[in-house]
C-alpha cells in the first residue's frame, strides 16, 4: 500500500467531530517553520545590528554575514524585513531589494529614507504581504 493510499484509508476512519482538533494541530505544524524562520531572523538582525552600529560605510554593513544569511532566507524573509521597515529599525532596502528583485521607490525619493520606507511598505500591501 502506498503511502497516499494508506493516508485516504486513515483519513477515512476520521469523524466529522475530530476536524477542529486536525485542522488546529495541522495549522500548528505549519505555523512552526514559520516561527522557527522568524526567531533566527530575529537572531541575525540583533547580531548585524550589535556588530554594525559603529560602522558608517552602508557597504560594510550590507557585506556583513548575517546581513548576507537574512538575503539568503529568500522569500520568507520579506514580510519580516517590512516590519523592521515599518519599525524603521535599520538599512533594509538592500537586502529586500535583493530578494525580491523589484524596486518601488522612485528615482526622485532616492535618500529620502522615510518616502522609500512608505514606497516599500505600499509595495509589500499591494502584493499581499503580511507582517
Amino acid at each position: 500500500m502506498t503511502f497516499k493510499e494508506r493516508l485516504i484509508k486513515e483519513l477515512e476512519q476520521i469523524s466529522e467531530s475530530q476536524f477542529p482538533t486536525i485542522l488546529n494541530f495541522l495549522h500548528q505544524l505549519q505555523q512552526q517553520p514559520a516561527q522557527e524562520l522568524e526567531v533566527t531572523f530575529n537572531h541575525l538582525v540583533q547580531q548585524w545590528k550589535a556588530e554594525t552600529r559603529f560602522l558608517s560605510d552602508p557597504h560594510q554593513m550590507v557585506l556583513h554575514p548575517a546581513y548576507q544569511q537574512i538575503i539568503g532566507m529568500g522569500e520568507a524573509a520579506v514580510p519580516l524585513l517590512l516590519r523592521e521597515l515599518e519599525k524603521k529599525s535599520g538599512r533594509w532596502f538592500w537586502a529586500i531589494k535583493s530578494i525580491t528583485r523589484e524596486d518601488p521607490v522612485p528615482p526622485e525619493a532616492r535618500g529620502r529614507t522615510q518616502v522609500m520606507i512608505q514606497a516599500w511598505l505600499d509595495w509589500g500591501r499591494a502584493k499581499g504581504y503580511q507582517w
